[in-house]
């Protein structure tokens, strides 16, 4: 991990060193309690997705204000998390290595875990490792509806894993995992609608089975920032997983509004300063080492007559009416076409309150962990 950024808390935001990840506090706190008083009014439990900021801190306020417990992608994500303090924690994946599996039993004297599950073989695993659990893994089926990525396409085959699993003692069956991942950038409510009327006839098919085998499904889980309205309506989720609410980034403003969803706005931004500057662009120290770029280039808060262009590993180009581009050493808040992989790029998010350093937490679970 890269060292602290020197600086003490109520320092003014212009002692930041760029290219630094800010968040502006007000506006990641307000987005924080939207969707917890969606969920809340909607009657749905809340499972955040921590792969969006991968920090311990931001998933305890995210329980604190409701959250029923938090989402990772990987052993070595969930690891963190509960090394810094968070009790409730699903891997929404498959994991078949033995010794990664050993890992996520051993967090079982520390927290609540949860794991999905779409093969015979990830179950045997899972099971062998599960006899040395403190507590039994709550194991979750995941089913293929409609991402083509992960989980089983046949409903039978889902309902005969789901069968095997309620079958054991270190595992508790705890419901199906139904994620569309694929409709989250959509960019027409009216094709996220089709995706996930999609899914959630899918899901309710498996609900149904199981249930006629004498098997009740206590969870039915997915969603994502993109449309965990239409599963919270769908009368089959009863959790949602989005993860990007709290952030926003460029591509999920692209998105077409939902009426049902409440407003969240860009909380994240990577703070970079102009370095250079000719009469018809200017060069910023935040190229493609400072932000992803695999969802497009990042949008210019507050400045929409700039646009950002051909980046390189250290330099981003800004364009605009002569008369409008920044001068030298002038600062730019850029708004991540894409959030997760943008934070993973960062040790310490740094928040801001007026202006004034109000906070700085790191990225706990950051990089390629296993």
């Amino acid at each position: 991990m890269q060292q602290r950024p020197e600086l003490s808390i109520g320092d003014p935001a212009e002692r930041i060193e760029t290219p630094a990840l800010i968040l502006d506090l007000d506006v990641f706190e307000a987005n924080l309690h939207a969707m917890a008083e969606f969920a809340r009014m909607r009657g749905m439990r809340l499972r955040p997705h921590a792969k969006t900021h991968k920090c311990a801190e931001i998933a305890k306020r995210q329980m604190a204000v409701g959250a029923v417990g938090i989402c990772c992608q990987k052993v070595g994500e969930a690891a963190a998390l509960v090394e810094g303090g968070v009790g409730d924690v699903l891997v929404t994946n498959e994991v078949l290595a033995p010794e990664r599996l050993a890992r996520l039993v051993r967090l079982t004297d520390r927290a609540n875990i949860g794991i999905c599950l779409d093969s015979d073989l990830g179950l045997d695993r899972l099971n062998a490792a599960a006899q040395n659990a403190q507590r039994r893994i709550d194991t979750y089926v995941e089913l293929e509806v409609g991402a083509n990525r992960c989980g089983l396409v046949e409903i039978s085959d889902a309902v005969a894993l789901a069968e095997k699993i309620h079958g054991t003692a270190a595992l508790r069956f705890a419901g199906l995992q139904a994620y569309q991942g694929a409709a989250q950038h959509l960019r027409m409510r009216a094709e996220r609608k089709a995706a996930i009327d999609h899914a959630a006839a899918r899901a309710a098919a498996f609900v149904a089975a199981l249930n006629a085998r004498g098997i009740s499904v206590p969870v039915v889980t997915g969603a994502g920032t993109g449309t965990f309205p239409l599963e919270a309506s769908s009368g089959v989720y009863n959790e949602i997983q989005p993860g990007s609410y709290v952030f926003m980034d460029r591509d999920y403003g692209d998105n077409q509004a939902d009426p049902e969803s409440p407003a969240f706005r860009h909380s994240l931004f990577v703070l970079a300063s102009v370095m250079s500057r000719r009469e018809d662009f200017a060069v910023i120290d935040a190229g493609l080492k400072a932000h992803s770029v695999d969802s497009g280039y990042p949008a210019i808060s507050g400045r929409p007559d700039l646009v950002f262009d051909t980046p390189s590993d250290e330099h981003g180009i800004i364009r605009g009416p002569r008369q409008a581009l920044p001068a030298l050493e002038q600062r730019l808040r850029l708004v991540p076409g894409h959030c997760d992989p943008t934070v993973n790029l960062y040790d310490w998010i740094i928040a801001i309150r007026a202006d004034k350093v109000a906070a700085i937490w790191p990225v706990d679970a950051r990089g390629a962990l296993n």
